[in-house]
């Protein structure tokens, strides 16, 4: 794996990953150096029929040993590039609201966000979802209140019904506010989020 070095990016691993294409050994060993991009590529080429709940709780642990950001990427890089590629995991992922892990929450509220903003009809399930947010977000691990917060977001833009109440939890959290963006990007303070999300597509 002498092609991985701190300047390799990630189209490079996709790339990296596509000539590999699936190999679950290659991907445990390449997991077992506590790298990062070693790990990223790992992911790429796991085996999503053997990711058991057992083996998520051992990688999310493994996980644990990187910076907040590291973390957080390598799982969202799991859910993307395997867990929503198959039954089995989507019912895993959709398992995760009250798990114990804040990685595994934080998966649970990012796919319900990302159910909307791929444009597939929103589950049935946004009155309980919002319940759910209003209830929590104040108290849960910063990684899970992004998601969180992100859901709320593409609840606001695709539901009209519920985007007062969305820009309101937005105004009550006071979550994100005032935030630096880059040029281009959407601030993640909701009343901002939902008024330039629902813009854009014109709803």
């Amino acid at each position: 794996m002498g092609q991985i070095n701190s300047k390799t990016k990630l189209g490079d691993l996709r790339r990296i990953g596509k000539d590999i294409k699936k190999d679950h050994e290659l991907a445990m060993e390449l997991w077992s150096t506590a790298r990062f991009l070693p790990r990223q590529l790992a992911i790429l080429i796991m085996d999503n029929k053997l990711l058991s709940q057992d083996l998520i709780n051992k990688l999310d642990k493994d996980m644990q040993t990187h910076p907040l950001n590291e973390r957080n990427q390598l799982m969202d890089w799991l859910m993307a590039n395997q867990l929503t590629k198959d039954k089995k995991t989507i019912t895993l992922i959709q398992s995760w609201e009250n798990s114990p892990s804040s990685l595994q929450r934080r998966t649970y509220w990012y796919y319900q966000a990302r159910l909307r903003w791929t444009g597939q009809t929103p589950p049935e399930n946004t009155p309980g979802l919002l319940s759910a947010i209003e209830t929590s977000i104040a108290m849960e691990e910063p990684e899970v209140q992004w998601a969180m917060n992100f859901t709320a977001g593409w609840i606001g833009v695709y539901e009209k019904k519920y985007r007062n109440r969305c820009v309101a939890l937005g105004e009550k959290t006071g979550l994100y506010k005032g935030d630096m963006v880059s040029k281009g990007c959407t601030p993640n303070y909701l009343p901002e989020f939902i008024a330039m999300e629902s813009n854009k597509r014109n709803i």
